[in-house]
C-alpha cells in the first residue's frame, strides 16, 4: 500500500515522540538510582530540594568495640570494673559560680566531655583497687570540626578555672584546681586536664580526688578518657591507655568504614 507523505511524516513524528519519552524515561530512572544509591556533588539542585552531602563514613559498632583497650594493656591492678565509683555523685555533681568551670564539670559527671557522639560508640571501664581509682575509656565518632572547639575550649581551662570553688551535695565544699596534663604525642590532635579536688569527708577527715581527662581525634573518630581516684592517680596509666588506644584505633580504621 503506497502512503501518502502526509501520513508518513505523521508516523515518523510519532515514532519520533515515542523515541524521545522512552529515551526521558530510562534517564529519569538513571538519575533517580544514582541519586538513590551514590549521591553526587554534581547534582541537580532545585529551591525545593537541594541535595545533602553524604555523611561521613563511620566505624560499626563491633570496629569501635575493637578499638577499646582492656585491662590486659596496663596490666596489674588494672581489672574490669566492678561497678560506678563512689566519688562520682559526692565530688563530681557540684555547683560553681563561674560558667565554664560548671561546664566542665557537668560534662564530666555526664561522661560526655566532647557532647553526645554522632555515631556509633563504645566504652569500657577499669578499676584500680590499689588506689581506688577508675578509667573510664570511650570511642566515638564526632563531627572533626566540633571536637576541635572542644579542644580548644578546654586549654583556655588551666588559666579560666585555675582554682574554684565547688559546693557537692554529699561532700560539702571542695577546691577545685585545674591544670594542663602531658599527653603522648598521639593522634591528629589532643588535650588533656588534672582536676584536683580538695575538700573534707562528713566524718571530718580530708578527702583529694584526683582527676585526669583527656581527647584524642584521630581522623573522625576520638578517644576520650577519664582517670581518677581519691588516692594516688600515676599519670603514666593515662598515657598508657592513649598511647595503645590510638594504635588499636588506627589499626581498626585502616579495616574500611562504613557509609551511612
Amino acid at each position: 500500500m503506497t502512503r501518502s507523505p502526509a501520513r508518513v511524516l505523521l508516523l515518523a513524528s510519532a515514532l519520533s515522540a515515542g523515541t524521545l519519552l522512552t529515551t526521558a524515561s530510562c534517564a529519569n530512572e538513571g538519575i533517580l538510582h544514582q541519586v538513590t544509591t551514590a549521591p553526587s556533588p554534581s547534582a541537580v539542585r532545585t529551591p525545593a530540594a537541594h541535595a545533602s552531602p553524604a555523611a561521613a563514613p563511620v566505624l560499626t559498632p563491633a570496629q569501635a568495640q575493637a578499638a577499646l583497650i582492656t585491662d590486659a594493656d596496663l596490666g596489674a591492678p588494672w581489672t574490669p570494673t566492678q561497678g560506678t565509683a563512689t566519688w562520682r555523685d559526692g565530688l563530681l555533681k557540684a555547683q560553681t559560680a563561674v560558667p565554664d568551670c560548671q561546664r566542665l564539670l557537668d560534662a564530666l559527671y555526664a561522661d560526655e566531655l566532647l557532647g553526645t557522639p554522632a555515631a556509633s560508640q563504645a566504652v569500657t571501664a577499669l578499676d584500680d583497687t590499689d588506689d581506688e581509682a577508675q578509667l573510664r575509656y570511650q570511642v566515638a565518632a564526632f563531627p572533626p570540626a566540633d571536637v576541635d572547639r572542644t579542644l580548644t575550649w578546654l586549654k583556655t581551662l588551666p588559666q579560666t578555672c585555675a582554682s574554684f570553688t565547688a559546693t557537692t551535695t554529699r561532700s560539702g565544699p571542695q577546691t577545685v584546681t585545674v591544670t594542663e596534663a602531658t599527653l603522648p604525642n598521639v593522634g591528629d590532635t589532643r588535650e588533656g586536664l588534672r582536676l584536683t579536688f580538695t575538700g573534707t569527708t562528713p566524718e571530718g577527715d580530708r578527702s583529694v580526688l584526683t582527676l585526669d581527662t583527656a581527647a584524642v581525634r584521630i581522623g573522625d573518630d576520638t578517644i576520650t578518657l577519664t582517670n581518677g581516684g581519691l588516692a594516688n592517680v600515676p599519670p603514666a596509666a593515662t598515657g598508657q591507655a592513649l598511647e595503645v588506644g590510638a594504635q588499636r584505633l588506627t589499626e581498626v580504621q585502616r579495616q574500611g568504614r562504613v557509609q551511612i
